[in-house]
Order: structure tokens, then sequence, then C-alpha cells
């Protein structure tokens, strides 16, 4: 009987040690993370807003949402939209309703064109790129929401199928 007790004890104290161990381990790693996540973001949003200001920057495509599908997982894909004053061209696929149809094979949302009414402007929480793309083909609408940490929202509508959405971030453009 008394080895028992004692044997009790030892996995009462030991227990006791190591979970008091951990809190202090927890609770010293969260605050060393704090301390440094102020400072990233100050400088990961003034990255980003130069980037959009410049209207010189490039979509990449994680993630896209077709209506009534479910997320398709395009990573490692190379999907993107390349943004500039002169010229807006898009490599992105596409998934979902067309209300139209071209003679051949279908493309997805590939086109390229000079955008028209390209405005980027700064919300509350992010940041809202607009632009309207004509080819010879359709009329696209163009909305990037963009996070200060430059996660982003790309919504394409066009006159021939049903917007799609996507899921990415943004960067600089590959030369």
């Amino acid at each position: 009987m008394f080895v028992f007790i004692h044997f009790k004890r030892y996995i009462m104290k030991r227990t006791i040690f190591l979970m008091t161990l951990l809190l202090c381990f927890v609770l010293g790693n969260a605050q060393n993370t704090s301390s440094t996540s102020q400072v990233a973001p100050d400088a990961e949003q003034s990255a980003i807003e130069t980037l959009l200001t410049s209207k010189n920057f490039e979509f990449v495509a994680n993630t896209v949402l077709p209506l009534g599908q479910p997320p398709k997982n395009l990573v490692g894909s190379d999907y993107s939209v390349t943004f500039s004053p002169e010229m807006i061209v898009s490599n992105m696929p596409y998934y979902g309703r067309a209300y139209r149809t071209l003679m051949g094979r279908d493309k997805g949302m590939r086109f390229k064109g000079a955008p028209e009414n390209f405005t980027v402007a700064a919300e509350d929480n992010n940041y809202k790129a607009h632009a309207t793309v004509e080819d010879e083909n359709d009329s696209y609408s163009i909305l990037l929401t963009v996070e200060h940490s430059g996660i982003a929202t790309l919504t394409i509508s066009s006159n021939g199928r049903e917007s799609i959405e996507y899921h990415g971030e943004v960067v600089s453009v590959k030369n």
C-alpha cells in the first residue's frame, strides 16, 4: 500500500512539472510571436500599396471558386492575370456555364486588351482595383480585392459566361 501511494505522488509531481513547463513554453512563444508580427504588417502594407498604386502587378491564382461547383486547387499551375496601365493579360481557367459558345476549343478566361476605367482605391482594410477589358469576342469586368498582406480575390464577369471567383495573391510582375 505504501508503494502505491508513493508511486501516485511521483506521477502527480511529474505531471504538474510537465504541465508547468508546457505552459511556460506556450506563453513565451506567444509573446515572441506578437512582438514580431506588429512590425511586419506595416512593411507588407506599404509594399502592397506601392505595388498596387503603380498599376503594374500580377495576380497569381491558388484556388478557383466556380458558381455552384466545389473549389478547385490551382497551386503550381501558373494561372495568372497581369495588370498594367497599357494592357491586362488573363491566362485563367474557366469552370462554369457559358451563355454563348465560340467556334473551336474553349480557351477559358484567356484574353488581353487595353483596360478601360482602370482604378485602384484604398478602403478601410483592403484595396480594390476595377477594370474593364474588351477583346474581339467579349467584354470582361474585373474586380480585384487585395488585403494588406497581399492575399487577393479576383472576380471576372463577362457577357457570355457566369461570373467566376479566384483566390490567390498579388506579386510584382515577373520579367
